[in-house]
């Protein structure tokens, strides 16, 4: 077997402990010589994947590196029958297969196979239809159509075989609950190297929803939670509209348990009626919390939750969150709408105070906000925001009110939270104070942030990320309150750099915010093992007052990651580039980035 070296270190160098770690981390095995080994030749591509795997060596037959011999030559006679078979998927039935069993050193053998697989067997005949009630549907018919055999065609098991699963499933995925076929079968002449395909599907009777009962949780109202179900009395009954009712309910953190028992025996004019069984997790929780972030510094929170209050589904918390950096006291309500499952009213009212690099404030707030759902992981909400801040920034000492009318719009594609393969995230927000409304100045502002994960072969994975936000405002930056400015440098900005040190300076050499930011994020991560991950990155960006003055920060280094289902846990070492004074820096964070 083949195999690439890399550069060959030198007596005493790192290299080669780089080399070691690179493999150690990427998977890649550093095996010794095996007792047995195995030599094909004549098959290429997929087939000879499959001829491999179907000739992997049976579990004990090497023990202690020793060859159990006469179960190698009882294999070993099993060869020509198990190649054949590995042949046949990729339209061979009639290959030639000549093996040889060696033993070139003592208590190390060669196993040889020699393929010639001759011309396969081509596609002679198609015959798909679809018969029944539902012959007439065209999302059936569209599948017949794209049937991916044609005569002609090599004779391919794996896309038949797909095409029957894919067939079947959109059936079922109608409410054809007993679709099935009724003839399934391909007749091979192996003389004449000719197929002939048969595949016949009968739909039956098309099913529906009938009416829906909840078991347990009988202090949350029904209208309530008829909100997490995905269909309607009368809609086409189908298994994935359950499975995602059942994903909503589990996701509302109300219930321990979520099951869906359809009623075949009480089947009525084709429409099933369902009971959903609920286990109600308890409404009213505490939950304390630890961490530690290098943008906060240590923290510990506290929250107060209830998810039912009124029994009608409304949901109060109160938190408390104290960092090194930061203190947050905030409660909030949740009104959902009665109809839709992530429309809802918020009421939101906080306490706030910071303390980071030049920047000491204090803020108390409150804001309303009509959120409405658009389907596909779309949320777009108005709302209106008060707050009263006094603040320190360099040598300004200021206070101010603002009253901030405002839109925002969020699509979220990421289906698995703890550890996606891919998706994406963006989020819009337009917010404005005008004096006429009762602020203490002008401004109006547009924020833009996004992010994507693409999965690569090899369980690589690249994660991009950008950051915008603009001001448009007549009067200078003093006329802004600290909250609505903007600064870089961070865990989640730009590594390398600490926490709201990047941005435009004072006359004294403070960091006092911009109008404007632009930053972005690159980051490869090869994943090893279960939970684990390692990661380069490159970051940068700033905060800035106009765009013929913007100071570009960068920075570059490498991280490690733990994924636990409360998040992933971040270790990062960014080092600052093209600074007058590079140095490197330490970054933790756990929690998503998407």
């Amino acid at each position: 077997m083949a195999r690439s070296e890399g550069p060959r270190p030198g007596r005493g160098s790192w290299i080669g402990l780089l080399v070691v770690l690179f493999f150690s981390l990427t998977g890649t095995p550093v095996r010794a010589a095996e007792p047995v080994r195995l030599e094909l030749t004549g098959v290429e591509g997929p087939a000879r994947d499959n001829v491999l795997a179907m000739l992997a060596w049976p579990p004990g037959l090497i023990r202690n590196g020793q060859v159990d011999q006469r179960w190698l030559q009882r294999f070993a006679g099993q060869v020509p029958d198990l190649v054949r078979t590995a042949l046949e998927p990729f339209g061979y039935y009639q290959a030639r297969i000549q093996s040889s069993l060696e033993e070139p050193r003592p208590g190390n053998w060669l196993l040889k196979v020699a393929v010639e697989p001759s011309q396969p067997v081509r596609v002679s005949e198609v015959r798909v239809e679809v018969a029944g009630p539902g012959a007439a549907r065209g999302a059936l018919r569209r599948l017949v159509e794209a049937f991916p055999l044609k005569e002609g065609d090599i004779l391919l098991h794996q896309p038949y075989e797909d095409s029957k699963r894919e067939l079947l499933g959109r059936a079922m995925s109608l409410g054809y609950l007993d679709a099935a076929f009724s003839r399934h079968e391909i007749r091979i002449d192996a003389e004449r190297r000719g197929a002939a395909i048969n595949l016949v599907l009968e739909t039956g009777p098309r099913y529906y929803f009938g009416e829906v009962s909840f078991e347990g949780a009988e202090d949350y109202p029904r209208p309530f939670l008829r909100r997490y179900l995905t269909f309607e009395p009368g809609d086409a009954y189908s298994q994935h509209s359950i499975g995602q009712s059942q994903i909503n309910l589990l996701n509302s953190d109300r219930f321990r348990d979520v099951r869906f028992q359809p009623d075949r025996e009480q089947e009525r004019e084709g429409r099933i009626p369902l009971t959903v069984q609920l286990e109600q997790s308890p409404s009213r929780r505490l939950r304390p919390g630890i961490g530690y972030g290098t943008d906060t510094g240590a923290r510990m929170s506290l929250t107060y939750k209830d998810l039912n209050v009124w029994d009608r589904g409304h949901e109060w918390s109160a938190e408390l969150n104290l960092a090194e950096k930061t203190q947050l006291v905030g409660v909030a309500y949740l009104w959902p709408d009665p109809y839709s499952l992530q429309s809802l009213t918020a009421f939101r009212a906080g306490l706030e105070h910071k303390d980071v690099a030049n920047v000491e404030s204090s803020k108390v707030s409150a804001e309303v906000e009509r959120v409405r759902e658009f389907g596909r992981g779309r949320k777009g909400s108005v709302f209106l925001n008060f707050f009263q801040e006094n603040f320190t920034i360099g040598e300004q000492e200021d206070s101010f009110r603002m009253i901030l009318p405002g839109v925002r719009f969020s699509q979220r594609g990421y289906r698995d939270m703890v550890r996606p393969r891919g998706g994406y995230h963006y989020a819009l927000e337009a917010r404005g104070g005008f004096p006429w409304l009762g602020s203490d100045t002008g401004v109006l502002q547009l924020l833009a942030s996004g992010n994507t994960l693409v999965a690569l072969p090899a369980r690589w994975s690249l994660f991009a990320r950008l950051d915008t936000a603009f001001s448009l405002q007549e009067e200078g930056l003093k006329a802004l309150p600290a909250s609505l400015r903007f600064f870089a440098g961070g865990d989640r900005s730009v590594r390398g750099y600490g926490y709201q040190t990047l941005g435009p300076r004072d006359s004294a050499g403070d960091v006092v915010g911009g109008r404007h930011l632009l930053v972005g994020s690159l980051e490869l991560e090869r994943a090893f093992g279960v939970n684990w991950g390692v990661a380069g990155f490159f970051d940068a960006g700033n905060a800035f007052n106009s765009f013929s003055n913007f100071d570009l920060a960068m920075g570059a280094g490498l991280g490690l990651r733990y994924y636990t289902p409360v998040g992933p846990i971040r270790l990062d070492v960014a080092r600052q580039i093209d600074a007058d004074d590079p140095s490197f820096r330490l970054h933790f964070s756990i929690g998503f980035g998407w």
